[in-house]
Parts: structure tokens; C-alpha cells; sequence
């Protein structure tokens, strides 16, 4: 039978997480322990999937307070159910699908940027696109 807490120690192996990231997701109130009688902490087990969900969000991006604004609709407690993931990620959906056109395009002109060699905000076709920021007038419009 598993057993139905983690001590930080194990969350932190099983996650692959340092304890002091552990222990600042619960002071920014992304997961939360409990107390022991000799006062040492212990996860529930479904914390290890918010931890998950927490360091899959952050690799694509996504801001802490975002991910801390979605997690609080989740349950507190109970663990989440399938409906709950779901609607987590419909909301990061089109964020997602926005950052990934931009990574796109940024990839595909790198090379072409590098290689340039023109050194020209105002000419740059990634800091400057289509050169609709000449209009603004002399200098930096985005840096």
C-alpha cells in the first residue's frame, strides 16, 4: 500500500526538484504541506503532480504568477481530476500557441540576421519588422 504523504526529502527525489525549490513553491503558495506531529513536513501525494504541472509550465514559459493563478482553482482538498488539468491548459492554450509563432519566426530570420551583418535597428527584420517603428521617429523603440 503507498503510503498517502511525502516527506520533502522524497517529494524533492521523486520530483528531481532541490528541497529549497520545494520549500519556495510553498512560501509563493504554489503547493502547500502539512505538519507532522513532530513538526516535519509532509505532501500529500497529489502535490507531486502539481509540481510536475509547475515545471512543465515554467520550461514553456510561463510566469510563476500565472501558474500560481491557475493552480488556485484547483481543489485543495481533494486531488484534481481530469476536468481540472483540462481547463488549466485551455487557458495557457492560446499563450502557448502565441509564444510558439514567435520562437517560429525568430528561428527562421536567425540565420538571416546573423549572416546580415547590417547592424541596423532601424533595418533589422527581428527587432524591427517591416519597418513599421520608423514612423516613431530616430532611436531604440523596443530595446
Amino acid at each position: 500500500m503507498a503510503k498517502k504523504e511525502l516527506s520533502v526529502g522524497e517529494l524533492s527525489r521523486r520530483s528531481g526538484l532541490p528541497i529549497s525549490t520545494l520549500h519556495f513553491y510553498e512560501r509563493r503558495g504554489l503547493i502547500a504541506s502539512e505538519r507532522t506531529s513532530a513538526n516535519h513536513r509532509v505532501y500529500r501525494r497529489e502535490i507531486l503532480r502539481r509540481v510536475t504541472v509547475i515545471k512543465v509550465a515554467q520550461s514553456a514559459g510561463i510566469p510563476l504568477a500565472e501558474i500560481s493563478q491557475a493552480l488556485s482553482q484547483l481543489p485543495r482538498d481533494a486531488p484534481p481530476d481530469t476536468h481540472d488539468w483540462e481547463r488549466i491548459a485551455a487557458s495557457w492554450h492560446d499563450d502557448l500557441t502565441r509564444r510558439i509563432e514567435i520562437l517560429t519566426a525568430l528561428r527562421d530570420k536567425m540565420a538571416m540576421c546573423i549572416g546580415c551583418g547590417c547592424l541596423s535597428v532601424k533595418r533589422c527584420p527581428l527587432v524591427n519588422a517591416d519597418d513599421h517603428l520608423a514612423n516613431d521617429g530616430p532611436g531604440a523603440r523596443l530595446l
